[in-house]
This record gives structure tokens, sequence and C-alpha cells, in this order.
């Protein structure tokens, strides 16, 4: 019979070489005592690449990252107790955005637990509804060892089922927390083969009718595919492009500056939309959100999983099933719009780029940072982008990237963990990787810098530095609230060094404050940072002068 150690030592890489049998090429780990068995199990599978995070938040948004990139999760492990609480707003966010990961949580034994022993906390369920499934298989147990695969194979499959999220498998472990590996259970000649949902023949001919013929908009966001553009090609019909939509590329239905266009209130009195086909998840303009609710058009929602997406209520048709395929059926059956709906969007896109290329040129604004940035990328690479400013900047301000991989965490649209997902994804392509963050989110998630030099990643970290938080200044808050109370709530200057930051890292840092000296710092690999500073108190006014200019040049092209 073998010893406990043992025991837990076969039971893990059981679970270890069933998960690579399966294709799980990444593990994330945490550094702890009572992980030992699978951490051990994880670091000695030359099949799967190991990556250590010191901080258990960016050990997550790690394995956020790589999921996010690769569509396969990756194990991410970490000990007992608080630890796993670090896991919770990466596992809500890869939970909202419909991310793969496995995550697994080492526990002390049963008796351990509600006595006061260290570093025991409750982890049944402490993910609650935020991953597909939960399981505690105990105590690793020989008379238990025929289940040892079919867990890891369930846990992959909810995973990357019909609606792909985090799982958590926790993993209690008795001392001793070494021992050998023995012979595993047989590997049968299983696959994990998660469904996918289908689209009815009924639901395009409901779709047809809906739209053939008539003056429409497609909202692309995260979840289009290419069958968004040959729909829009039969239909006549422009497709507002999200910034991670995938479609931002040179196309003749392609709309890349749908936010600024639509503050043209001549515009938007003059090309009026009977139907809007949302695809995937929406985009962050509130802009683009009152037009779309506001225009009386019937609205459809087409994505390919069945979590609601619907934040203003206004949805009138919701489909679920793939989009490639229902964007592939639909464009067969419908008939085009008149020439002269199509032509005027494209003419004010038209009017719109030229607006924003020449204020940006001219003026050198936050605005400018997110258009260079996109405009310098080739294809093949990625660009990461955080919430708060640089996502609305690049979405309303950026111009097209073809063929680069554009991700950003908009599931629940937090701040924390960019740095790290930026190196997950980093890591899990090994492809030049960019990531747009302003000072706040960069402060926030320093921690994701950690052993950096030595991952032998390409990541160029551009960082807006205005000292604070700039987004809130576009909000009531800014005009009614006095101005020192703004400052200690809202606008939290930090005073940080990144020089120094980055000098403890060991990374390479410039900074700039102009357009030339921007330019010539963006050229060259990683890892390193180009830190740019601005006034945040002008950047309210800045934004409002560009969406001026805007506007003027879109309602020339509408009169």
């Amino acid at each position: 019979m073998a010893s406990p150690g043992d025991t837990s030592a076969t039971f893990c890489a059981s679970l270890v070489d069933e998960w690579a049998r399966q294709g799980v090429a990444h593990a994330v780990v945490a550094p702890g005592s009572r992980s030992t068995p699978l951490a051990v199990a994880l670091a000695r599978d030359t099949r799967l690449r190991l990556h250590v995070f010191h901080d258990e938040r960016s050990a997550a948004f790690a394995a956020l990252g790589i999921g996010r990139a690769t569509g396969v999760p990756a194990v991410l492990l970490c000990t007992s107790g608080t630890a796993a609480a670090h896991f919770v707003a990466a596992v809500h966010e890869a939970n909202l955005s419909r991310v793969p990961m496995i995550v697994c949580t080492a526990d002390r034994p049963p008796e351990l637990r509600d006595v006061s022993a260290p570093q025991t906390i409750d982890q049944t369920k402490m993910f609650g509804d935020a991953v597909r499934w939960f399981h505690d298989p105990g105590v690793p147990a020989e008379e238990a060892a025929h289940t040892w695969r079919s867990l890891a194979r369930r846990a992959l499959a909810a995973s990357t089922g019909t609606a792909p999220g985090p799982v958590h498998v926790n993993l209690p472990f008795r001392e001793p927390l070494l021992g050998e590996a023995g012979e595993l259970p047989p590997a049968p000649d299983a696959a994990v083969v998660t469904g996918r949902l289908a689209v009815e023949a009924g639901t395009v001919a409901r779709l047809t009718t809906l739209t053939s013929g008539r003056r429409g908009v497609i909202v692309a966001g995260r979840g289009s595919t290419p069958g968004v553009l040959a729909l829009a090609e039969a239909a006549g019909w422009p497709v507002f492009a999200d910034a991670v939509s995938g479609l931002r590329e040179c196309h003749p239905n392609v709309m890349v500056g749908f936010d600024p266009v639509l503050r043209s209130a001549a515009l938007v009195a003059h090309l009026v939309p009977e139907v809007i086909v949302r695809v995937g998840d929406p985009p962050a303009s509130k802009v683009l959100a009152q037009w779309a609710t506001g225009s009386g058009a019937t609205i459809v929602q087409l994505r390919d999983h069945e979590q609601v997406v619907d934040p203003d209520h206004a949805v009138m048709l919701s489909v679920s099933g793939p989009v490639e395929r229902t964007c592939g059926m639909l464009a067969g059956s419908v008939a085009p719009a008149d020439a002269d709906w199509l032509a005027g969007w494209m003419a004010a896109e038209s009017a719109a780029q030229k607006a924003i290329t020449r204020h940006t040129d001219e003026n050198f604004v936050e605005p400018t940072v997110a258009r260079r940035v996109a405009d310098t990328l080739s294809p093949g690479d990625n660009l990461v982008v955080s919430s708060s400013m640089p996502i609305r900047d690049l979405e309303w301000f950026g111009t097209v990237t073809p063929g680069v991989s554009v991700h950003s965490n908009r599931g629940a649209n937090g701040i924390d963990g960019v740095v790290s997902t930026a190196v997950g994804i980093a890591l899990a392509t090994g492809r030049p990787t960019t990531l747009l963050i302003g000072d706040v989110a960069m402060v926030h998630d320093s921690n994701g810098m950690w052993g950096l030099s030595r991952r032998g990643v390409d990541l160029r970290i551009v960082v807006t530095n205005n000292d604070g938080g700039a987004i809130f200044s576009f909000l009531p808050q800014a005009t009614q609230v006095d101005g020192a109370t703004f400052e200690t709530l809202y606008g939290t200057p930090h005073g940080v060094d990144f020089a120094a930051l980055c000098a403890a890292h060991g990374i390479a840092h410039v900074v700039v404050s102009d357009r030339a000296s921007f330019e010539a710092a963006l050229p060259g690999p990683g890892p390193r940072m180009v830190e740019v500073r601005f006034d945040r108190s002008v950047n309210v006014a800045a934004h409002d002068a560009l969406n001026a200019a805007v506007t003027a040049a879109v309602d020339a092209s509408t009169a």
C-alpha cells in the first residue's frame, strides 16, 4: 500500500498527465507549501510550460491572459488559505468574458478545518456562481484512482464547453506533501469533446424577415467573426467595429470612428436605422448605446453563447449560435438596403478619420498615443488595452489594426490585473505584445512586472501618466464635488516614479512628453516601458476639442 505522500503524488501526476494529453500547455503557479503535490507534478511534466508568479492575483490574471489568447485553459495553482482569495477578481473576469481557466486551490484535510489550523479558510465554493463547475474530491485515496483521469477531463470539458469559463477544483492534501508518483491509472482513448450551440433555419428565416431590404447597422464587438463582414456586404450596411472585434481592417463597410461620428446631430437626424444587429459583446461607447436605444430601431443580438447581453434591456430578438454560420446563412438570404444608406455612413467615416488624423498630428494629446500605438503595430502582434480611458481612446480615436489581436478585460471592466494579463498573453503566444495602460492601472498591477525581465517575452508597456484617475473628470462628480474633495476621492494623484519602478524590476524605461520623442521611443523590442506624461487638468478639454473637430467634419459631409 502506497504512503499518503506517494498517493498524492500519483493522483496529481495523473491529473497533469490527462490535462497534457488533452492539449493543456501552460501552468501558472503561485508558490506555497500545501500545493506541493500538484506543483511538483506540474513542474516535472515537460509538456507544460511552467510560469511562477509571486503574487496570486498576478498569477490569476496571467492565467486569464493565456486562456484569452489561446482558448485553452491554463492550470492555475495556489496554496491554502487567503492565497485563493486573491484569485477572485480574475475568476470573475474569466466568468464574464468567457475565458477558460482551471483553478486549483490546495487545501488542508478535513480534520484541520474549523479548528483554527493555520493558513486555513473555508474554500468550499468560494467563487460562488462565477465558476462553471466546483469539485472537491477529498484527500487522494488509492481506491479512487479510477476516477482521477475522469476528474481531469471533466474539469477541462466544463471550462471549454458551450459557455467557456473558469472551473474550481479544491484539493485537500495530508502531510507528507512530498512523495514519489507510482504507476498512473491507464489512459483510455477518451477525448474532451465539447458541444456547440446550433442555429435553426427557422431563426435565420425570422432574421431575414427583420433585416432584408431595410436600413441597418452592425455593431461588432468581441465575439465577432469574418462572416460579419460578408453579411454587411450582402445587406449594404456599415459595421461599427469595436477595437476588440477583430474586424478593424481596411474594408468598404467598416467604420472605426463611430463614437465621434454619432456625436453629429446632423448625421444622426439624417441616417436613421430601422435595424441594429449587435454581434458579441457591446463596445464601451455610451454615445453608441444611447444612440441605439433612442433610434427606435429593432435591436437584434447575435452571440455564440447563452449569456445575456442586453444591458439596456432593448433587444427584440436574441440569437445564440455560431456567429460565423449565422451570418453566413443570413448573408445568403438578405436583400440589400439602398446604396445611399452605406454611402452616407462611409462618407462620414472618411471625414472623421481625416479630422482625427489632422487633429492628433497637430496636437499631442492622450488620443494621439492610442492612435499612434495602433498605427505602428504589425500583423501578428498583440495589443492589450486597459479599461478606463485607454480602451475608450482606442475605441473612439484609433485606426485599423489588420491582423492584430486586440485584448481587453471588458467582462467586469476592472483595471486590476492588466499588466499580468498582458504578460500571460505574451507568454502564451510568443508574439510581440504592446500594453496600452493608464498610470493608475499600472500602479494597481505593478506586481505583474515581477520576474518580467527573465520571462523571455517581447512586451512593450505604454503608460499614459497624468498622475491620477483622468476618467472621473468626464463624470458628473467633476462638477458636482468641490475641487479638493474631488482630487482626494477621484483625482487620486499618486506621484509614483515609474523610472524607479522599472529599475527595481530590471526593465528599460524612457519618459516622453511630445510627439517626436514618443514616436522615436515606440520601436524596438521589450520588455520595456514608454511613459508618456500629460497634464490631467486639460484632458477633458483636449477630448472636447477633438470631438468638435470630428463633428464639424462629419456635419460638412452630411450637408
